[in-house]
């Protein structure tokens, strides 16, 4: 396959793969493609031509659908979306606004942040407190020592996983039941941050994981199940035979998304949370989505086993990282509607295009 592969070719290149890959494929997705087509009046044309290229190009738009039959997540592309006009810009400046905000309750969390029960998680490049407004009984914040958070590279993303799986450790010392660990990055207000300073969040559960969790891990067992083979070994197979693999460090690996929740989705899985693979493989994405993609706001997502004995099945479930780019903070205009909530999302970017970047 030639570096000239789109999203909306899939049907074309699964045709490329071997027949063991294509089999695979069709056993994890299903894909649809169709062609919508639209009547521009005369007078709209120039228009159309100065704003969103050529008419032909927007008479006729190729749609593809690709849908998990194993977790039923799936999305829409159309790479038009990305050439559409929208009323964006608001003249903020991101760079000056985060540093006007310097002097927030979380430059200095010692006396501006409540701690939980059981004290503060001190980190090479954070510090945690107990979040004002909790989630859960156990909710933790991850507060950077950057105020700014796109200062960020491998080595302090590292630490702040680390504080993370260690202010989960305290929470078991004082409740082993809170075994179920979700650990979660909002970068900015794009992405749902309400303070600008760099900082992530920690809540622990008990009795099952958070339900979007477990109802992947069920997916993923009854997959084994009903196949015999592991289900994120296989998904990470198709990825990498239509490449769309990204480099990760050697114990963890990395794809472009084929049903990405938003735009330019990573999944980083790994053997284990405490991996260091995993944890310097997160990092460095990271600092190339913000320095290489410019990305500006972001969201990460950690999709753990739970520590310690649970009455469910969690044989063969890696640690799962999901990072997904939330758009330009200056955007008048949200990236979630009433698609993305209740339907599919609609995504611009193209994965191939994503993953290509990444490996250039």
């Amino acid at each position: 396959m030639g570096e000239s592969r789109e999203i909306t070719r899939l049907p074309e290149l699964l045709r490329e793969l071997p027949p063991e890959e294509r089999a695979l494929f069709g056993r994890v997705f299903e894909v649809f493609a169709a062609t919508g087509r639209l009547v521009p009046p005369e007078k709209m044309r120039p228009w159309i031509e100065a704003n969103m290229g050529p008419v032909e190009r927007v008479a006729e738009q190729r749609v593809v659908r690709v849908t998990n039959r194993v977790t039923l997540e799936g999305t829409l592309f159309n790479s038009l979306r990305a050439s559409r006009p929208l009323e964006t810009e608001t003249g903020t400046d991101l760079r000056r606004e985060i540093a006007a905000s310097e002097g927030d309750p979380f430059c200095r969390p010692e006396e501006g942040t409540p701690e939980n029960v059981f004290g503060r998680v001190r980190g090479r490049h954070a510090t945690t407190a107990a979040n004002i407004a909790m989630y859960d009984a156990y909710h933790g914040v991850i507060v950077f020592d950057d105020h700014d958070p796109l200062r960020l590279n491998a080595e302090k993303v590292a630490d702040y996983i680390e504080v993370g799986l260690e202010w989960h450790r305290r929470v078991l010392e004082a409740d082993p039941e809170h075994r179920y660990l979700f650990l979660m990055w909002n970068c900015l207000w794009r992405a749902g941050g309400s303070i600008i300073h760099g900082h992530a969040q920690a809540v622990a559960a008990r009795g099952s994981h958070y339900p979007k969790v477990e109802r992947l891990r069920r997916a993923a067992a009854a997959y084994r199940a009903e196949h015999g083979s592991g289900y994120f070994e296989d998904l990470l197979r198709i990825h990498e035979a239509l490449g769309l693999s990204v480099p990760a460090e050697g114990g963890a690996a990395a794809f472009a998304s084929l049903t990405p929740v938003k735009e330019k989705e990573l999944v980083v899985l790994g053997p284990s949370p405490h991996s260091d693979a995993l944890k310097r493989s997160v990092g460095q994405l990271l600092e190339r989505f913000v320095g290489e993609l410019g990305v500006t706001s972001f969201n990460v997502a950690f999709y753990l086993p739970p520590s310690g004995p649970a009455p469910e099945d969690w044989s063969g479930f890696p640690a799962v990282v999901r990072i997904v780019d939330r758009g330009d903070p200056a955007s008048r205009t949200s990236d979630i509607g009433a698609m993305e909530l209740y339907a599919a999302p609609v995504v611009a970017s193209d994965p191939f295009r994503v993953a290509a970047a990444l490996r250039g």
